[in-house]
């Protein structure tokens, strides 16, 4: 910082002389003020990529759908969480008429049925489903379940993402998997007019023993299994997309599982730790930090670099991502984690990845919706205004991530020309501000306390009616100029001025 000099005890400091130093002083003040005043023009906003229209996705776990233990739920018992890490659950009921009002309001997106369990389950292709799985299994789909599945797709504008099992029970004397299982269910989605959109081989075969599967040590074994894999879709439903490796994280197992697969779509997925009931020690204090919300960047870069080399060209999506594994931490539920959900999808959308599939839509405490009542969660709500407010033309906005304040740009949905804004402030205690030369319809995401599981509004909390009637979403004017950012807000502006972009 500039130093003014000060006249000696000696000369005596005339009143000119102390006029002139108030002047520089203040003149000081106000250059730094201008030098962190920051002004942006979304009319001239350069368009830097597109996502897929689905690009906000969600999954609903194998284990869901044919019914049985899953991450239990915290308690209100804080030590509780390593007493009993699983509950068990029946089956989800996909024909709710709340559930899928929820889901519809979320379309178009893809619905990834998947998960560890689903690396262990039996389709049972027949009218009677029998009363145990076969022997080198661990679960039962049934024909209903998964026509369920499908009615559900359709009925909430989803398209259907899924893996298949390969657990002992799909192999042969030597070890090798056999296609069978996954054949079955081919055929049968087919037969009762259903569409799968894309496929993984499996879940996470680097962790493949966790999800009953062979160990994940041999690369060469799993390259045998995967070409099996390619060659049954190639044949039965050319049309599909094969992604792959969706494993887990930055690993090192990674690069032998992408290289020389030849899929189309590089999936891969991230959390930014494990949660609480698997051992974790992160804290919700950390959960505004550009520490934690930016280890998505870092894993991006990872699969970032192994697309380039063996896939070079082909699209990257994050199949499955929440705040941690093992079902969440305690404030998955509350406004808190909005932040990392909502910085995620801009951050992302900005780096190129396609689509991003949450984990859950309403399941255990990662869920956007509450498992018991399908009371939509603060996650849920900036999903929609996410839906509602962001295309699928990514811009850049000109202005770097800082601590706190993160600025992203999109193309506004289904309103071409316009520009939509997500501006985070992150500070738990410093308003910021940016200057907009156009007006705008703002909508701003805020709770009394971060730990709420309730949020507002532009000042007014949202909630479902009494009928099960969404909230009508409506922003307020906010006049060109300065405009100010709450500390811990999440805001959506909707621009006036066009962009050619767009």
């Amino acid at each position: 910082m500039t130093q003014v000099p000060r006249p000696t005890p000696y000369a005596g400091a005339s009143r000119l002389t102390s006029c002139l130093i108030s002047a520089l002083l203040i003149a000081l003040d106000y250059s730094a003020a201008l030098a962190g005043e920051l002004t942006i023009t979304p009319a001239s906003m350069a368009r830097i990529g597109t996502v897929d229209e689905r690009f906000q996705s969600y999954n609903v776990e194998m284990v869901e759908v044919t019914g049985g233990k899953f991450w239990k739920p915290y308690g209100a018992n804080t030590s509780d969480a390593h007493s009993d890490l699983y509950e068990y659950r029946a089956p989800i009921d996909l024909t709710n008429a709340r559930l899928r009002k929820l889901a519809a309001a979320l379309a178009p997106a893809y619905i990834r049925i998947s998960g560890s369990w689903a690396n262990a389950t039996y389709f049972a292709n027949a009218d009677a489903a029998p009363s145990a799985p076969p022997r080198g299994f661990d679960g039962i789909l049934t024909r209903q379940q998964w026509r369920g599945v499908i009615d559900f797709s359709q009925a909430v504008g989803a398209r259907i993402v899924t893996s298949f099992a390969v657990s002992p029970g799909t192999r042969n004397a030597a070890g090798a998997w056999t296609s069978d299982q996954a054949s079955s269910l081919l055929a049968y989605t087919a037969s009762v007019g259903g569409h799968i959109a894309a496929v993984e081989f499996m879940n996470e075969p680097d962790v493949a023993a966790m999800g009953a599967a062979p160990a994940s040590n041999d690369i060469a074994a799993y390259r045998r299994d995967f070409e099996i894999f390619r060659s049954l879709m190639n044949q039965r439903m050319p049309e599909v997309m094969i992604l792959g490796p969706g494993t887990a994280g930055a690993t090192t197992a990674a690069s032998g599982l992408v290289a020389g697969s030849g899929v189309d779509v590089v999936s891969y997925h991230h959390y930014g730790a494990l949660s609480e009931r698997c051992g974790s020690s992160s804290t919700p204090e950390a959960a505004l930090s550009e520490a934690w919300l930016s280890r998505t960047d870092h894993t991006l870069a990872f699969y970032l670099r192994l697309r380039d080399k063996f896939e070079p060209g082909k699209p990257i999506w994050l199949t499955e991502t929440a705040e941690a594994a093992c079902g969440g931490n305690r404030w998955d539920a509350t406004f808190l984690d909005t932040f990392r959900y909502l910085d995620q999808l801009g951050r992302l959308a900005k780096a190129g990845v396609q689509v991003v599939m949450h984990n859950t839509l309403a399941a255990s405490d990662y869920g956007l919706l509450d498992e018991k009542t399908l009371t939509p969660r603060p996650n849920y709500w900036g999903a929609l205004l996410w839906r509602k407010l962001m295309g699928n033309i990514v811009l850049n906005p000109g202005v770097p991530i800082e601590t706190d304040l993160h600025v992203y740009a999109h193309c506004q949905r289904r309103r071409p020309g316009r520009v939509t804004l997500l501006v985070i402030n992150p500070s738990r205690d410093t308003p910021q501000s940016l200057t907009l030369p156009d007006t705008s319809e703002r909508y701003t995401l805020d709770a009394a306390n971060l730990g709420d599981t309730k949020v507002r509004l532009n000042g007014h909390a949202l909630g479902l009616s009494a009928q099960d009637e969404l909230p009508r979403i409506t922003g307020t004017l906010a006049a060109a100029g300065a405009v100010t950012f709450a500390p811990a807000t999440i805001t959506f502006l909707a621009m006036s001025a066009p962009n050619n972009a767009c």
